[in-house]
């Protein structure tokens, strides 16, 4: 399932209309109907208020095909190459060849500690760094 899809089945499990969602992230309606129709994605503050509007973690609404969709609406065009790269030289990188499973595991451990150590001090710093 698409974010899209996964919005509206949460809104509608919730049974919130559009409007009813538009007023409680502080959005338009139409803005909710762009989202549900994946014409748009919401940035990620928006996306924060939308997990917390539906009572939902963000894993559930947003998986690994809405990642550069979302990145593009945070960040633009530029963060979205970055985004690209970054996902081309990690394919590459467990595609096989050099690295024995084990080496992979070790390696996406040591990704997500580096993760969420720079989201910690983001965190404390008051915001995200954008790399700008």
């Amino acid at each position: 399932m698409t974010f899209s899809e996964k919005l509206q089945k949460a809104r509608k499990n919730k049974k919130m209309t559009q409007a009813e969602l538009a007023d409680k992230i502080g959005v338009t309606t139409r803005s909710v109907q762009n989202y549900e129709l994946g014409a748009r994605y919401p940035k990620r503050d928006i996306l924060d208020r939308i997990c917390k509007a539906l009572c939902v973690r963000i894993e559930t609404l947003v998986g690994s095909e809405d990642f550069l969709g979302i990145v593009e609406a945070e960040d633009g065009i530029e963060g979205t190459a970055s985004a690209k790269q970054l996902l081309s030289c990690a394919g590459a990188l467990f595609a096989g060849g050099e690295l024995s499973d084990e080496d992979k595991d070790k390696v996406m451990l040591a990704l997500q500690k580096i993760y969420w150590k720079e989201k910690e001090k983001n965190m404390r710093s008051g915001g995200k760094s954008s790399g700008k």
